[in-house]
């Protein structure tokens, strides 16, 4: 491993799982998690031609093992299926997530579960299985993507706000049942990032939203990916924070 790789890893190889990797900020964490030399799980739900030749470069580049999974993380059967096939886990990384922007009242119940399941369900249904593979080694992180609108919500993106909010409290209470075990739990309030996520908004809505954030910017996926590996260093006792990442806008 080089001199300057931030994360100091052992002889023990590390294993990390990240979900929706294909793209985005799952992509931009998988590929930052491979440079500090973490053998990695990848997941995504639909895009299998984005994902499985971008696990083969990481590989390839990083003399790594990459395994990519074709799976939806909201569905409690694909994830067992998924972890039927890891035996050792370091660290789990919770990013799979979609939004819905529209009236509540319009909102479908199919609609509303579809939220739930990939935002809120998928979290306890990766960390459930994650959990005993860490209690091995008395040790591991768990990192949920989350958003600022988990803590203050957002108008026309109630369930989407009411997921994240669920994240956050998930957050905060496993971290309090996991810390005598050495298992840390933490969550990422993303702000605006540039995502595919953005895509339904107009360049005059995206320019009106970065005139409201302090740091005159848009975030970029590799800040968030930085933010892990900040999280992967940090010491034991930071578990159970909600971190917010927004360029000062909340």
């Amino acid at each position: 491993m080089q001199k300057d790789t931030l994360i100091h890893v052992t002889n023990k190889p590390k294993y990390a799982l990240i979900s929706g990797a294909s793209r985005g900020i799952g992509h931009a964490i998988a590929r930052r998690l491979a440079k500090e030399g973490f053998h990695l799980y990848l997941t995504c739900r639909q895009t299998a031609e984005l994902l499985f030749p971008f696990a083969e470069e990481l590989a390839d580049r990083y003399n790594i093992t990459c395994t990519p999974f074709l799976g939806d993380m909201g569905n409690p059967s694909d994830v067992e299926t998924i972890f039927k096939q890891i035996s050792s886990l370091d660290v789990l990384v919770n990013n799979a997530g979609i939004s819905y922007i529209g009236l509540l009242h319009e909102m479908s119940v199919t609609d509303w579960q579809t939220i739930m399941h990939t935002n809120l369900d998928a979290v306890f249904y990766t960390s459930r299985l994650a959990i005993p593979l860490m209690l091995r080694s008395h040790s591991g992180k768990i990192i949920n993507i989350s958003s600022v609108w988990g803590n203050v919500g957002a108008s026309m993106e109630a369930a989407y706000s009411a997921s994240k909010g669920g994240v956050n409290s998930f957050t905060k209470a496993l971290a309090r049942e996991l810390a005598p075990s050495g298992i840390q739990v933490n969550a990422i309030a993303c702000g605006v990032i540039d995502t595919d996520m953005n895509s339904c908004f107009s360049a005059e809505d995206m320019e009106a939203l970065r005139q409201e954030i302090p740091a005159d910017r848009i975030g970029q996926s590799s800040e968030v990916a930085e933010m892990v590996v900040s999280l992967l260093q940090a010491p034991d006792y930071l578990t159970g924070q909600v971190i917010g990442l927004d360029g000062g806008w909340m």
